[in-house]
């Protein structure tokens, strides 16, 4: 129902309004953090193991420190810094997270507008005639056929008496918050992702130059006896069977070859290039650190620092601010209008005081039957409420999880190496030995071929083993968050936003 109201009464019934007015719920509380949880059974050791080799350092768990912004530079590796600042400015993922970003918040600050009473302005001109055989002509001169222009101002506000704007605006503020973290997570997966394969990269290298190792000495073998062979020393089949051994040998490289060339063609990507793009930068394991200085961040801390348990809180946010949306939408909605216009059969009498009009006035109205559409609404609100609860505790759980992963990776691959290493530098002598004997002619070159097999298995293993260090370093930085917290660029971006 519509009723007119002077403005005296008017302003008295919006005070009334305000002073009654409240905001429906529920209110949203910061889920706390979890009070029981760690990272593992019992204490966390202070450091792992070291070995005596590339990247074999001891690694030590820090519970004080923080994260840095740029966790990668402690590789100290330049080639990899550079990779990273290419990466970070062009790659497709974060300027697609960015411009997410960017369009939450413009809705955000549209959604505010509705605080805010509208206006409009308005103006029309056209001939009308009077139906004369049925009334009287209503124009001045007493015409049936006059020209009326006429100009309005139109100014409506709703009153949020019970929040739905309000909730409106903190849902979509919500959902801004949601993205801003999305965009966190996506730098967090962008640059543990170029420190992996960079490791990887090395690791393949590693791989191949073992690999062609394994051959060279194959080819050795294989000279020495096709020599026996000549001599009478030795038979045609054992050529045979070592020109076979030399053959499978050469055969392994080219399949590393394609998984480096493959690598490297997935670092172009990263950084925003196609595979035709040239990639100056190398990767080696020597020439990259281990850092010995690990965070292990607090579990209480742990929430506040992980991009996806804090877009997960915003998500369960924007779902309680949905829910009191769909309770207000079932509450009376109260409107008001004003009007102010001129109508006059000549532009130039719109400014005539007689030709000038003017109405003001409020209306409410109440949903009485709809059918049970937004009953059903609210019901489906409050279950996508539960899902926010329940997604975000699962990813707590999940991240949780990645930590105590990542550290037991660490104290494991620390074993990994040191046995890695010891076996290595046992075939290594065992081989030397069955060389120098087979030259002497003390054994049989199938003795050779079982330490070369051994050899080549046990150096391998020491490379992926320290390739394995190196992204399971990575892996823990971005399971306690990746610093973004201690970023000049997240300082910078913020400070924007709150201008806006």
């Amino acid at each position: 129902m519509k009723f007119s109201l002077f403005p005296s009464k008017l302003a008295a019934l919006v005070a009334v309004l305000f002073a009654a007015g409240c905001t429906v719920r529920p209110d949203f509380q910061s889920p706390a953090a979890p009070a029981e949880a760690g990272y593992a059974p019992g204490p966390l050791p202070p450091a792992t193991q070291s070995t005596a080799t590339t990247l074999g350092e001891a690694q030590h768990f820090d519970p004080v420190m923080d994260v840095p912004g740029e966790w990668w530079t402690l590789f100290h590796s330049r080639p990899l810094n550079d990779v990273m600042v290419r990466a970070l400015k062009a790659n497709p993922s974060i300027e697609a997270a960015q411009a997410a970003l960017r369009a939450a918040h413009e809705n955000m600050l549209a959604e505010q507008g509705s605080l805010f009473p509208s206006l409009a302005l308005g103006a029309s001109d056209g001939v009308v005639r009077t139906a004369t055989g049925t009334m009287a002509a209503t124009s001045a001169s007493g015409k049936p056929e006059y020209s009326l222009f006429t100009g309005e101002l139109r100014i409506s506000y709703s009153v949020d008496i019970f929040g739905l704007n309000q909730r409106r605006i903190e849902s979509v503020a919500a959902q801004a918050e949601m993205q801003r973290f999305e965009l966190e997570a996506a730098y967090l997966s962008l640059t543990s992702n170029v420190v992996m394969a960079a490791a990887q990269e090395a690791g393949l290298s590693a791989e191949i130059a073992a690999q062609q190792d394994i051959v060279d000495a194959d080819s050795q073998v294989t000279e020495i006896i096709r020599k026996q062979y000549q001599l009478g020393d030795a038979a045609e089949a054992d050529l045979v069977q070592q020109e076979t051994m030399l053959a499978a040998a050469r055969a392994q490289l080219p399949p590393l070859e394609k998984a480096l060339a493959l690598q490297r063609y997935a670092l172009l990507a990263l950084t925003g290039g196609f595979p035709n793009h040239p990639l100056a930068e190398h990767f080696e394991l020597a020439a990259l650190t281990l850092p010995r200085d690990l965070p292990v961040s607090l579990p209480a801390r742990l929430v506040e620092q992980r991009p996806d348990i804090r877009a997960a809180a915003a998500k369960l946010h924007a779902a309680s601010a949905d829910v009191g949306v769909a309770i207000a939408s079932r509450l009376p909605q109260i409107n008001l209008t004003a009007n102010l216009g001129t109508a006059s059969n000549t532009i130039a009498g719109a400014f005539a005081p007689y030709d000038q009009f003017f109405s003001v006035a409020g209306g409410i109205a109440q949903p009485l039957f709809d059918g049970g559409t937004l009953r059903h609404r609210q019901h489906a609100a409050e279950a996508m409420l539960d899902e926010a609860k329940a997604q975000y505790r699962g990813t707590v759980i999940g991240a949780f999880r990645d930590v105590a992963d990542s550290l037991r990776a660490l104290q494991e691959d620390a074993k990994t190496l040191q046995a890695a290493m010891a076996a290595e530098r046992a075939a290594s002598r065992n081989l030397d030995m069955a060389r120098a004997q087979l030259k002497l002619g003390d054994r049989s070159y199938l003795y050779v071929l079982d330490a070369e097999r051994g050899y080549g298995a046990a150096r391998l293993a020491l490379v992926q083993a320290q390739v394995t260090r190196l992204s399971d370093t990575a892996a823990l930085f971005q399971a306690l968050g990746g610093g973004w917290w201690n970023r000049s660029d997240v300082a910078e971006e913020a400070g924007q936003q709150s201008r806006l």
